[in-house]
């Protein structure tokens, strides 16, 4: 970014401060999202969070002066900026989760919600964060969003958070009690759409590393959906996601005998085959 538009930046995040104009604030939190948008690049990225655009987006989405508007604009901006890691940590740290979480409530219209969770889903690649994000009640509340009357999309950045949140292992869990696990199985189904059914195996494969969660992913049905899953029209991850959790459900004796039955052994046997090493390398490092 040269360094007039850098000072443009920070002319930007002046304008995000509580005592601007509603219209300046607006404006600005356009501009720095279209800048961010789909994770920007990261020149651009690290220019908004040095020119200290977090803590004022904090700010604004705390601010009882700030209208719902300018909120769910603040929240969008901090999902863009979270594609950093590093940015992840700095808005963790500014207070933004609990905020985000509440705008996961059933009040919060569809689009509010999945800012929020898109924000989440990014933030959660942090460990912390998942500690922090849980602790802050978002659980149930993104396993709602899974529902069948939620937006694909919608679905999908929850799935992914949940997904996020289950390298935890107390979160593992917690996840389950929350009932996510029936839920995250029926988005399995061949009528999701493909990036909803490979977060959702994702999610699976991680929750699959509990004992516990190992005979409640089997016993919800999710074995036949997740074999589909290894067939030549899935995408490698999606493949390498469900691979992955039939490899751990397999873990549990009654499972191996399930796995077979559902007809595992032949699609898991051509994924052995010339090109497909990368997945399954890939796949083995995450049941580690």
């Amino acid at each position: 970014m040269p360094p007039l538009a850098r000072r443009d930046v920070r002319s930007l995040v002046r304008k995000l401060d509580a005592r601007a104009r509603p219209a300046q604030q607006k404006q600005a939190l356009t501009t720095i999202a279209r800048l961010s948008a789909c994770g920007g690049d990261r020149e651009s990225l690290v220019a908004i969070t040095a020119a200290g655009a977090i803590p004022s987006l904090v700010q604004l989405l705390l601010g009882p002066g700030s209208s719902a508007d300018v909120q769910n604009r603040a929240a969008g901006a901090m999902c863009n900026l979270a594609y950093l890691p590093e940015n992840a940590v700095a808005i963790a740290a500014a207070g933004a989760i609990p905020p985000l979480v509440q705008l996961l409530r059933p009040a919060s219209p569809s689009d509010v919600q999945k800012i929020a969770a898109g924000a989440l889903n990014n933030l959660a690649v942090d460990a912390d964060n998942q500690v922090t994000i849980a602790a802050a009640g978002a659980i149930p509340l993104l396993v709602q969003l899974l529902g069948p009357g939620a937006a694909a999309l919608l679905q999908e950045y929850a799935a992914g958070a949940v997904a996020r949140l289950a390298l935890n292992d107390d979160n593992k869990v917690k996840i389950a009690a929350a009932g996510a696990i029936p839920v995250l199985v029926q988005l399995l189904a061949a009528t999701s759409p493909a990036l909803v059914q490979r977060n959702t195996a994702a999610a699976l494969m991680l929750l699959a590393r509990n004992a516990d969660n190992q005979v409640t992913i089997a016993a919800a049905g999710a074995i036949p959906l997740l074999v589909q899953l290894l067939g030549p029209g899935a995408t490698a991850l999606m493949q390498e996601y469900a691979a992955g959790a039939v490899a751990r459900l397999a873990l549990n004796d009654d499972n191996k005998v399930m796995i077979a039955a559902a007809g595992a052994i032949p699609p898991l046997v051509q994924l052995l085959g010339p090109g497909s090493g990368e997945t399954f390398q890939n796949s083995s490092q995450q049941l580690h």
